[in-house]
């Protein structure tokens, strides 16, 4: 295996901590790891401009968003998957006769369709988001690169049932993600590898839940952190300490990075 090149780094649970700060250690180490000469990015299930203040504390330019659907490289997007509008209307239109709320986010903001709604509320405070504003058409005038569909685990079945050409990821009790079929942060790992010239071998990813597994197998080296869940941390090479004991500097140096 090649030298690792290349590092993406997760933001909730990986570089964040449950109260949504940046670690001073995670911060510092990835300023070390730039001066090495390692070139450092984020993959994130969230829209970009929920990270967009992350990026600037970390002067990093390069990300994989949406769980893969909107993919940048040195500021210019480089590959992006927008939900297919007609797929939307129908999913809307399931989600609503079950009483199930939707939020549908592009690269710029977010819009539900129902308003103060408490599972939405409960969701969105865990990422120290507001409330979205209320546009039920959204979708119709805006490319949606990820919806949000706020059903309970048991519910979730019936939709990947219906609708096998969605990918349905689970992030929140609440809440799960909705991609094009096909779509996951190891697609974007992919694009921004071969966009850079890098092969798979030189990269190394940290994550922490559900969402993250593919990124983590799919790269030359995939680490969980210490507060992953257990089904993440058992597909990881590697296992470092929790974001809040210092996990991204820890794992950094455990791979000889730092």
């Amino acid at each position: 295996m090649k030298k690792p090149s290349i590092v993406f780094f997760d933001i909730d649970g990986t570089l964040y901590t449950e109260e949504m700060t940046l670690p001073p250690s995670a911060k510092q180490a990835i300023r070390e790891l730039k001066e090495k000469g390692v070139y450092v990015a984020i993959a994130t299930g969230r829209a970009p401009f929920m990270f967009e203040s992350l990026r600037r504390e970390l002067e990093i330019d390069t990300f994989v968003s949406f769980n893969g659907s909107y993919v940048v490289v040195n500021g210019d997007v480089i590959m992006k998957q927008p939900l297919d509008r007609k797929t939307i209307s129908e999913l809307q239109k399931a989600a609503y006769q079950k009483q199930h709320p939707m939020v549908f986010l592009d690269h710029q903001q977010a819009a539900a369709d129902i308003e103060g709604h408490e599972h939405v509320a409960e969701s969105l405070h865990f990422l120290k988001m507001p409330y979205p504003p209320v546009k039920k058409d959204f979708y119709l005038n805006n490319d949606i690169y990820q919806a949000l569909l706020f059903c309970d685990e048991r519910e979730e079945k019936t939709y990947k049932g219906l609708f096998e050409s969605l990918h349905f990821i689970r992030w929140h009790r609440r809440s799960l993600d909705i991609l094009p079929a096909g779509g996951s942060k190891a697609n974007g790992l992919r694009a921004v590898a071969n966009h850079l010239g890098y092969t798979m071998d030189e990269t190394v990813a940290f994550g922490d839940a559900l969402n993250d597994i593919e990124m983590l197998q799919e790269a030359g080296i995939g680490v969980a952190m210490g507060n992953a869940l257990e089904e993440v941390k058992k597909t990881a090479d590697m296992v470092t300490a929790p974001v809040h004991e210092n996990g991204v500097r820890t794992g950094l140096e455990r791979l000889g990075l730092l």
